[in-house]
């Protein structure tokens, strides 16, 4: 093994550490080798994909359902031999730096994202061929963000204009010959990342029996494939707010916080897309439709700086047959 290192690494364009449509993306792969080696191709790729894999069991059988998009795929080629493989091409002895360039195109594009049976990922690869049974690869992801402001535009309009707006929903819960209502108001549709949002529920409590009201934010990933979906739901319990006792009435105030991490919500994607909810529920024994729920729209919050994931190399022989 005359190789003994291989990686690829990207040049930085702003303090989140993110690309986006229009961006120029430079890098070098570093090789080092022990000693003067031949090499059949050595290149570097670049490339934007989504991909959508789930399976479903349907009596004994298991069907598969897979859906992928390219993005962009780039190649640029740093040594091959021109004489039908028979390893021409020499890289030195020791530390030996590679530059490349590419320019993302200037489309719109989904932001990396990785969900329950999805993912959208951008990827730089090098690959190093020394003969048809030895190869070195090696690959790192760089995070991708899109440039809309409002990636679920496509989806409605009303949404874009309702993000400042108050929002509120009315639900009455019966238990046995009592009642009990609910009234929850939001102060706004739409909240960034890391922000704070405040709740209003007004508490009509009819019933035996004390309730307390209770903050979800509700997640929903939603994956298409072969004319099939699927969808995934998580709730997450935001906070609690005061009991209120039976026979009575209370209105609670509730400031809610959205986690930084959270991914923002997204549409422009086919194969997959990405929603929120608020939810608000009591706890009245054996009632139902004791819940409302609320859109949520989760934006894109203040720059901060990207964790890189550790760079992998991966070293493998291949063999004929």
């Amino acid at each position: 093994m005359t190789v003994k290192h291989l990686s690829v690494d990207y040049n930085k364009v702003n303090e989140r550490g993110t690309f986006s449509p229009g961006d120029i993306l430079s890098g070098r792969v570093t090789v080092v080798t022990s000693k003067e080696t031949k090499v059949q191709c050595f290149l570097v790729r670049a490339k934007g994909k989504a991909k959508v894999t789930w399976h479903e069991q349907q009596g004994r059988a298991r069907e598969t359902y897979s859906d992928k998009k390219k993005y962009f795929y780039f190649e640029h080629i740093i040594l091959q031999d021109k004489n039908k493989g028979d390893g021409s091409e020499i890289i030195r002895p020791g530390r030996n730096v590679y530059p490349f360039t590419f320019v993302i195109p200037n489309t719109d594009m989904p932001s990396s994202y990785e969900g329950k049976w999805g993912k959208i990922t951008y990827t730089l690869r090098a690959q190093l061929t020394q003969s048809i049974w030895l190869v070195h690869k090696t690959k790192i992801e760089f995070p991708f963000l899109t440039k809309s402001e409002f990636p679920f535009a496509s989806k409605s309009d009303m949404i874009i204009i309702g993000l400042k707006e108050r929002h509120f929903a009315t639900r009455i819960s019966f238990y046995g010959s009592t009642k009990v209502t609910i009234n929850v108001t939001s102060e706004k549709m739409g909240v960034k990342q890391g922000d704070a949002m405040g709740v209003s529920v007004e508490v009509l409590n009819e019933s035996a029996r004390s309730v307390t009201p209770k903050f979800y934010l509700c997640e929903k990933q939603t994956f298409v494939a072969q004319s099939k979906r699927i969808v995934h739901t998580n709730d997450t319990l935001f906070g609690m707010g005061d009991s209120v006792a039976a026979d009575s009435s209370r209105t609670i105030t509730k400031v809610l916080s959205v986690p930084p991490q959270l991914h923002p919500t997204f549409f422009n994607c086919s194969m997959m897309k990405l929603e929120y909810r608020l939810k608000v529920t009591v706890d009245v024994p054996l009632a139902r439709d004791s819940e409302i729920k609320l859109p949520l729209v989760i934006l894109l919050g203040s720059p901060k700086p990207h964790q890189e994931k550790p760079k992998r190399s991966i070293w493998f022989r291949k063999f004929p047959g």
